[in-house]
């Protein structure tokens, strides 16, 4: 039987890691790529050096890599799952972001998602296989990181385009949109200001910050056959955000005026 294999971009941080962890529950084979070698050795070695994982260099960028890296992933088996979840934000503000700004978050966070969906295309196809987005809620609302913002969003729509185009293969193509996530970069906040994750939840419905695994979780399902039927839709796991603001509905409801 054909190895079933997931492939995970972005692979060496803290939510690629646990997402790879989370799919070896349902997949023989998960490979990580991502552009920084010794963090993917961080990383298999955080993995417990599993043999099921396997770390590849890649820069999702640059199409020639990706046809390459899709190449040596096909050795592996049969591509059932991809999640684009490789992303980075530059500017906070609109007036801090430049036109080199601009163009590398949107070729990173935008660009690189449809190119590495078109790197596995065809194995997809066979597959009738999973692909999921790793958006965020700053697609969804403004909330600072302009350009990285924009290209989230064109991401959760470039999610619908895939779904709707390649529904008649068999692909599901869904996004996840995740909010604040408890990370190695928010804890090194915390550090400078220990008060930051207290500061956060008060603006989240359920008091509290997600975790990688509950992004994870996420992807897991998406990419599974309880999720068989659903495709075209972006799931925010955001503990509430983007469904209102706590900490304003809190003041309103305790407004005179309200």
């Amino acid at each position: 039987m054909t190895p079933k294999v997931a492939v995970v971009t972005g692979a060496a941080g803290d939510i690629g890691r646990a997402i790879a962890k989370r799919l070896a529950d349902s997949h023989d084979v998960v490979v990580l790529l991502d552009l920084d070698a010794d963090a993917l050795d961080r990383a298999i070695v955080e993995l417990g050096s599993d043999p099921r994982f396997v770390p590849l260099t890649c820069d999702v960028t640059d199409e020639t890599d990706l046809a390459e890296t899709a190449a040596r992933v096909a050795g592996h088996g049969l591509v059932q799952t991809l999640v684009n979840n490789a992303g980075a934000a530059r500017a906070v503000s609109l007036g801090d972001t430049d036109g080199d700004i601009w163009r590398k978050d949107n070729a990173l966070n935008l660009e690189a998602p449809f190119l590495c969906f078109r790197a596995f295309e065809e194995a997809l196809k066979a597959s009738k296989g999973a692909l999921v987005n790793i958006s965020s809620v700053n697609g969804m609302a403004v909330f600072g990181h302009p350009a990285y913002s924009a290209a989230k969003a064109g991401l959760i729509h470039l999610t619908k385009l895939i779904a709707v185009e390649y529904g008649k293969y068999g692909i599901r193509s869904n996004a996840v949109a995740p909010g604040t996530v408890r990370t190695q970069a928010w804890e090194a906040r915390a550090a400078a200001n220990p008060q930051v994750f207290e500061e956060a939840k008060r603006w989240y419905a359920l008091r509290r910050i997600a975790t990688a695994e509950d992004i994870a979780n996420a992807v897991f399902f998406l990419s599974g056959d309880q999720a068989a039927a659903i495709t075209g839709v972006c799931l925010p796991v955001d503990c509430g955000l983007t469904a209102g603001q706590a900490e304003l509905a809190r003041t309103f409801s305790q407004s005179d005026n309200y």
